[in-house]
């Protein structure tokens, strides 16, 4: 008799509607642009806001009039760095050989390029990764920079230019 009443209440409290006071509603885009509604607030999210008396059942839709919904492009931005070598720098090679390390924030996505350019031009084709080894660079002065490219190959990003001075012991 106990467990009856006991279920029977249960049932009641889970049956009864939920006031918009206590009912919360959030929305935000997610990584592709897409909103995303929730009961579960998140960082970026906002709340929306209901009209006082409504009680939202799950027959009814939210009105969305309000909401901007058009997709928005994320632009993130991106941070390029050369940390090797330090601008400046003497490279004491005899075979002209000079290794390259960068750096990019935030995290380097798939799809993401990196183009090296040696004294203004390409050298050779963008990569996967911002470590280059280069061979047989003349001695003198060099400039190097890193270009940052998304998947059409455009720059979305660029390191300051840094500049080496190729040392190369002379043969003659």
């Amino acid at each position: 008799m106990i467990k009856l009443l006991l279920l029977t209440l249960l049932g009641i409290t889970l049956a009864a509607p939920v006031h918009p006071q206590t009912a919360k509603i959030y929305v935000w885009r997610n990584e592709k642009g897409v909103l995303v509604f929730s009961d579960s607030p998140r960082a970026s999210a906002e709340e929306v806001k209901t009209k006082p008396g409504n009680i939202i059942q799950s027959s009814t839709s939210i009105d969305t009039e309000v909401l901007d919904i058009t997709p928005q492009e994320m632009i993130e931005k991106y941070e390029v760095v050369i940390n090797t070598p330090k601008n400046n720098a003497t490279i004491r090679d005899n075979t002209g050989s000079i290794y390259i390390a960068g750096g990019i924030k935030p995290r380097f996505k798939p799809g993401l390029e990196v183009q090296l350019l040696l004294d203004g031009k390409p050298h050779k084709k963008p990569q996967k990764h911002s470590m280059f080894s280069l061979r047989d660079i003349e001695r003198g002065e060099h400039k190097i920079k890193m270009l940052l490219l998304d998947e059409e190959g455009k720059v979305i990003a660029s390191s300051e230019s840094v500049t080496f001075y190729m040392h190369r012991a002379s043969t003659h």
